[in-house]
């Protein structure tokens, strides 16, 4: 099977002379279609400079990144942007949906924006809402949904072009547990359903272990990868708390 994300001696070096930092230093890592990958690490470690990488935010210094068969590092202008706009999905912490916008527009407009048929956007939109559980709140505008609603709508937002990698940075971390539980599970229910690709940066060890696959870094480099297998939740959780000891440091407070 082909892969979905192929990254292959990643480096991306900030500064000049002797203040030189090696955010990434040949970071190597793949994903299959259909696979539900996390990047843990302590700040510093490189995890979100990776991920901007990927997500086209930032360049790289040197190494090739591979996205559903186009190689991005020569991408430039127009064609990076389309590229990002059709085969990229992204959650972010702050959600970055627009204020003057209901949820079915900030949802829509990812459609807007792809040129799909107008006649059939409201269907998508009210069936991708249906998945996330957030049917109801389709005519309110952000500020009236709670956090997790309006991160799950961001999730809507990020799937309904269905991109080949959806990119989340932190998609939990400004939420309640509740509501990271909420998201979480909608997370897991549109890869196992939908077979959605998801590439998820983040610091906590009960939020990762909904993955099936776990890649940690540190100074910038692959510390070590876990897979998930057949266990169940709280034995993949227990092993990434065993390697999150192991690493120390900053990690300390996914505990």
């Amino acid at each position: 099977m082909e892969e979905i994300l192929t990254v292959r001696e990643l480096t991306r070096v900030y500064g000049k002379g002797g203040g030189v930092t090696r955010a990434l230093d040949g970071v190597s890592l793949s994903l299959q279609p259909g696979e539900y990958v996390a990047v843990m690490g302590p700040s510093g470690s490189g995890k979100t400079t990776l991920l901007n990488c990927i997500s086209t935010i930032d360049r790289p210094t040197a190494g090739s990144i591979v996205i559903d068969g186009q190689e991005l590092t020569r991408l430039r202008g127009r064609a990076l942007a389309k590229f990002r706009r059709e085969r990229l999905g992204f959650i972010f912490q702050d959600c970055n949906l627009l204020d003057t916008l209901t949820a079915f527009e900030n949802i829509a407009l990812a459609l807007s924006i792809v040129h799909a048929p107008a006649g059939g956007i409201e269907k998508r939109v009210k069936d991708t809402a249906q998945l996330l559980g957030i049917s109801d709140c389709l005519n309110k505008y952000p500020y009236q949904m709670s956090g997790g609603q309006q991160q799950r709508c961001a999730a809507a937002r990020a799937i309904i072009t269905k991109p080949a990698l959806v990119l989340a940075d932190e998609p939990t971390g400004a939420l309640d547990s509740r509501s990271a539980r909420m998201l979480l599970d909608r997370l897991e229910e549109l890869n196992r359903d939908l077979g959605t690709t998801i590439l998820m940066v983040t610091h906590d060890a009960f939020t990762a272990s909904c993955c099936r696959r776990v890649v940690f870094l540190q100074d910038g480099q692959i510390f070590q990868e876990l897979r998930r297998g057949e266990e169940d939740r709280r034995n993949f959780f227990q092993k990434i708390i065993q390697v999150v000891t192991r690493m120390g440091g900053e990690m300390a407070d996914v505990l």
